[in-house]
């Protein structure tokens, strides 16, 4: 069975065995909020078996899972450079952040498609058998709630205010890292050259920028006003992701999407 065959079957069997869950519990009282959870997909537009995974994490960004809020991540490394076509939304960042996801998980080495859930799970981008697990058990983990807040749009500037919840004993760690990320809703490549010669590409949510800006520390919130430069920020999206230091569980995410979001007061 080829990877898109296993992409269609497996995820459309996770979204009808989804829908049967919820048929079955009947109405029931008022749901919850959505469990956000952060699934990070390491691609590359110089690899020819990305592609699939693109599209499978485009079907994620669509909340296709019930109770969970998914809050995707494109990010492009750059050692497919070499092959003969230049990613052009790439960087060493993403290779370097994925190369720690490849210590943490104990990988020989890196490798692509792959994608990552709250930093706990690892897999090949476009296996949803492996996906449908990783997320369902995302969707049970606790998280520290966290907000984003525009505050201004300028020419060359966009001011958010992030804020975390309480750190509390039960998450286990003392504190964490805090990253806010910039992201282009979506994207679209010719590409002229390499393995993916003469195909048009299509991405979802493809970090710009992504930087540490705080740490919030046990039986502490977390409060801060961060200034971003933005391609197009009609066109992009903010997120702010809680991280157990060394690149570890994810604790919290949000997202805020600058197109449709109102000014913080």
């Amino acid at each position: 069975m080829t990877i898109k065959a296993v992409l269609l079957s497996g995820f459309g069997a996770f979204l009808i065995a989804a829908g049967v869950r919820a048929l079955e519990s009947g109405p029931g009282p008022a749901k919850s909020p959505a469990t956000p959870v952060l699934v990070e997909l390491f691609t590359s537009e110089g690899c020819s078996s990305c592609p699939p995974a693109d599209k499978f994490l485009q079907k994620l960004d669509q909340q296709p899972v019930p109770g969970a809020e998914m809050i995707v991540l494109s990010e492009h490394v750059d050692y497919w450079n070499h092959s003969g076509w230049k990613d052009p939304y790439s960087a060493p960042f993403y290779s370097e952040r994925q190369g720690s996801y490849a210590k943490r998980f104990d990988l020989e080495s890196v490798y692509t498609p792959q994608m990552v859930v709250d930093g706990v799970s690892e897999f090949v981008g476009s296996d949803a058998a492996a996906a449908e697990k990783a997320l369902a058990k995302a969707v049970a983990r606790p998280k520290v709630p966290v907000h984003l807040k525009l505050i201004s749009v300028g020419a060359r500037t966009v001011e958010a205010h992030v804020e975390a919840g309480t750190l509390g004993p039960s998450f286990g760690v003392d504190e964490a890292d805090v990253y806010i990320a910039l992201a282009l809703n979506r994207t679209k490549s010719q590409v002229s050259s390499g393995e993916n010669a003469g195909h048009n590409l299509e991405h979802v949510a493809v970090v710009r920028e992504l930087r540490k800006i705080g740490v919030l520390k046990l039986a502490q919130a977390f409060s801060r006003d961060v200034q971003l430069d933005p391609r197009s920020a009609s066109k992009e999206r903010l997120i702010a992701i809680v991280q157990e230091r060394q690149q570890g569980k994810v604790l919290g995410v949000a997202q805020l999407s600058l197109s449709a979001s109102e000014l913080a007061h």
